[in-house]
């Protein structure tokens, strides 16, 4: 077992100057496995109701995910729905049903508790911890949050922070988490709690990378053509530690070239709804992209030749 991801899978219903969808497949668990299935195997701990469609679990298995973790239980999906601006200014979200996700308990077994790498999406601080406590010393775990728990469960927060090896939050986060203004201060301050790794994520102006004393930012991918956003900073992180747990170690090197694939597979992600872009993608997509982009994107050299199937013997190379 390669790379565990403890989150949501739900259904949301979004929609944008290009469209919309209703309870079409998402939740962050799900968005995230879809990425990282390109590189590693991930197995998926999340909650779903009666409701969840086959035909949506299928779509995972289908990307060779190991969906034996996602429990069914009696009730509806955890269900989201949102309208993004005619230019993605700004997202309203009309509603959030955590329905049987209230009450989701994470129950990791054997194959999970021996994952290679962990991503703890954004859930309650708390299950974090319970997630740790069921792991087998897992080589690299990263978390993800969001101002929800930093403002009311700090405390929790803190402990888990303590435990882990990386940090995904966005700019706005940061700042709430280390109460400065300032990216390299607030890096060095989320430094101080625990992880050795800080990932900022600025939307459409890129990531941060900061690591061991060093800060790189990467932009992000200028696109033509934006269909949906939703799901893309869960992708990243995705895409990031599909690498990452494909690689034989965790180095600057390794985090550099996670970065560019991260960046890559969101950029693919805000082309589609739902997943409906992931699902088709593949890693010689990723390849052409990063050919044509390369001059802007970090000087990471990855060498694609290496590059084949969704088996995790398969993975990226760093050149």
């Amino acid at each position: 077992m390669k790379l565990l991801v403890v989150g949501s899978v739900a259904y949301d219903s979004v929609e944008t100057a290009n469209g919309k969808v209703d309870r079409a497949l998402g939740g962050s668990a799900t968005f995230f496995a879809m990425a990282s299935s390109l590189f590693a195997k991930t197995q998926i701990v999340a909650v779903v109701g009666d409701d969840f469609r086959p035909s949506d679990l299928q779509r995972l298995r289908d990307r060779d995910v190991d969906t034996t973790g996602i429990e069914q239980v009696p009730g509806q999906t955890f269900r989201w729905g949102g309208v993004y601006s005619r230019h993605f200014e700004t997202r309203t979200t009309l509603f959030t049903e955590l329905n049987v996700f209230a009450n989701f308990k994470p129950k990791i077994g054997a194959v999970g508790a021996a994952a290679d790498c962990v991503f703890l999406a954004n859930i309650h601080p708390e299950l974090q911890l319970s997630v740790l406590e069921q792991c087998h010393q897992p080589r690299f775990v990263a978390l993800d949050t969001m101002n929800f728990w930093i403002s009311g469960e700090r405390p929790a927060l803190e402990r888990v922070l303590q435990r882990v090896d990386c940090v995904f939050v966005n700019d706005e986060e940061a700042y709430a988490l280390s109460g400065v203004g300032n990216l390299a201060l607030a890096a060095a301050r989320i430094h101080a709690m625990g992880p050795q790794t800080v990932i900022i994520k600025r939307g459409e102006h890129g990531a941060a990378l900061f690591h061991g004393g060093r800060a790189q930012i990467l932009p992000a991918v200028i696109l033509d053509s934006v269909i949906d956003p939703t799901g893309a900073g869960d992708s990243f992180a995705g895409g990031f530690m599909g690498y990452v747990a494909a690689q034989p170690r965790v180095d600057l090197k390794t985090l550099q070239a996670a970065m560019v694939i991260g960046t890559l597979t969101a950029s693919y992600t805000v082309q589609g709804f739902s997943v409906d872009r992931l699902e088709t993608l593949t890693l010689q997509d990723l390849a052409v992209r990063h050919e044509h982009l390369c001059g802007n994107l970090l000087p990471v050299a990855l060498d694609w030749t290496q590059v084949g199937g969704f088996a995790p013997t398969h993975a990226v190379g760093v050149a």
